[in-house]
């Protein structure tokens, strides 16, 4: 394996780890949703976890096709994830919007450097699929968003959120 390919594997393997987190926090949510917006949130999180695993499945499966295998335990995730499992405590829907709206933004941006550097390199396969997952985060953003006031989903709190929605151990 040529040093781009390993790159292009490294990189891939963190997106599966953030992807993986992610569907997790969103199967989390959607089983312990409540209030007003229980249905339309209910529905939406079952909408994007599905989503999710198809993704999940689509990056593991480059992966493999780069011939170097995908990580797949929580151990080799935690590792590499910029993205926090669910809290622990209670959290109200609006929150749980909150956060995954952060998180999608966080990731989408995330996903365009490594897009940046697989186009440099003109790796095709890797920036095709990335070009589909920052389509569908930012879309997913924009779906949980809409349920949000709006005060709360201003352009400036996009921005201020992609930061925030990473581990603090791993900002620098």
């Amino acid at each position: 394996m040529n040093s781009q390919t390993s790159k292009t594997v490294q990189d891939l393997s963190k997106v599966l780890s953030e992807e993986y987190f992610l569907l997790l926090k969103t199967l989390n949510f959607h089983w312990n949703v409540e209030g007003p917006l229980f249905h339309s949130l209910h529905t939406l999180f079952e909408t994007h976890y599905r989503g999710l695993l198809e993704k999940v499945d689509d990056i593991a499966e480059t992966i493999r096709a780069y011939d170097a295998k995908a990580p797949g335990s929580f151990r080799e995730y935690s590792k590499t994830s910029l993205i926090d499992e669910a809290p622990a405590e209670e959290i109200s829907a609006i929150e749980m919007v909150e956060v995954l709206n952060k998180d999608h933004l966080a990731i989408a941006a995330r996903i365009k450097e490594h897009h940046e550097d697989a186009e440099a390199a003109g790796d095709i396969h890797a920036v095709t699929l990335y070009e589909d997952l920052i389509t569908f985060h930012e879309k997913a953003a924009w779906m949980i968003r809409s349920h949000l006031p709006k005060e709360m989903g201003s352009s400036k709190q996009r921005k201020e959120s992609k930061e925030s929605s990473m581990r603090p151990s791993q900002m620098s």
